[in-house]
């Protein structure tokens, strides 16, 4: 029997393996040059189902709260993505977005009080090599506004990762995460329309199939569980977990479309793994009191909460949560 730990780091990396089917449902079932539209339909009627199910808005604070951590993990991180994709090689902008464990790590030092170590600067470092590897190509060219959008993108998503480790929402998960989508949904709707146009006024069979696999599998149950998922684990180890999309995209490619994976291509994904699961078996003990504590504490104060893993502190520490991330 899996114990809690195993089984919780599992299901959460369940989410970037479903992000990581985006780039194939894109090219094989959306409208071309639309990829700002498609973040907007898989982000904002996401968002209003989990809404509906859970029947819970914003109190407070979480009106304003909510909508920073939509704009980071959702709205934000999508714009900036897809510029980058646009302006730059995939693999180049993989390998960018790569970075997003070992910033989530330099921020979790100093909003959560967590230990930056050596083991994690390495696993981060060749979880860099692994993905470039994976899917970086030697004829690749560089553009100076790609990448910076890139590394923006990445920057924007790891601040909201930690963000959403700090503030704990006294809501349920769902209605959490509904909310979050919502407000980037909102976000990406006039970024989408003045960069791409109006839209489309119908869609083919194909195309409905594409938005729904991605607002229901991509976006509503992926970042519920990316979400509950930093509930409980460390924000850096879940966000080493999101080295599986380009993983994925790339098994995926060469199973549904012939592509061919060279020997450095194997190593690369060798690499990754070994990154990815070393980040995991590090720091046990400190997991198993993060999952000890939010059991503790199941109803936080609606004024936020403490700094995880700080000390001398009268209150007791609180860990809650985003994820995560994106097409």
């Amino acid at each position: 029997m899996l114990s809690n730990r195993v089984s919780l780091i599992l299901t959460t990396a369940i989410a970037p393996a479903l992000w990581g089917t985006t780039y194939l449902v894109t090219t094989e079932l959306l409208p071309p040059q639309r990829p700002l539209l498609a973040a907007f339909l898989r982000a904002l009627p996401a968002g209003l189902l989990l809404v509906a199910i859970t029947r819970r808005l914003p109190q407070g604070i979480w009106w304003w709260r909510a909508l920073v951590l939509g704009a980071l993990n959702i709205g934000a991180f999508n714009a900036l993505l897809f510029i980058g994709a646009y302006r730059l090689p995939g693999g180049v902008a993989a390998t960018v977005g790569a970075l997003q464990p070992l910033l989530v790590a330099l921020l979790s030092t100093g909003l959560l009080g967590e230990r930056l170590t050596r083991k994690t600067l390495l696993t981060a470092t060749a979880g860099v090599a692994g993905v470039s590897l994976l899917v970086l190509r030697a004829d690749a060219r560089l553009d100076a506004w790609g990448v910076l959008a890139a590394l923006g993108g990445a920057a924007v998503m790891a601040t909201g990762v930690v963000l959403s480790k700090r503030w704990v929402s006294p809501a349920p998960l769902l209605a959490t995460t509904g909310w979050q989508l919502v407000a980037g949904g909102l976000l990406l709707l006039p970024v989408a329309w003045l960069v791409e146009g109006a839209f489309p006024t119908s869609f083919t069979a194909a195309n409905l199939l594409g938005y729904s696999y991605l607002a229901l599998f991509g976006s509503a149950l992926a970042y519920a569980l990316w979400f509950r998922g930093l509930r409980a684990l460390s924000p850096t180890n879940v966000t080493f977990l999101g080295l599986l999309s380009p993983l994925v995209a790339t098994t995926l490619g060469w199973l549904a479309v012939d592509q061919r994976l060279t020997p450095l291509q194997l190593l690369g994904g060798l690499i990754v793994l070994t990154a990815l699961i070393t980040a995991q078996l590090k720091g046990t003990n400190r997991a198993n009191h993060h999952l000890r504590s939010n059991r503790s504490s199941r109803q936080p104060s609606s004024t936020g909460s403490p700094l995880p893993g700080t000390r001398g502190n009268s209150r007791r520490p609180e860990h809650g949560t985003p994820e995560d991330a994106a097409a």
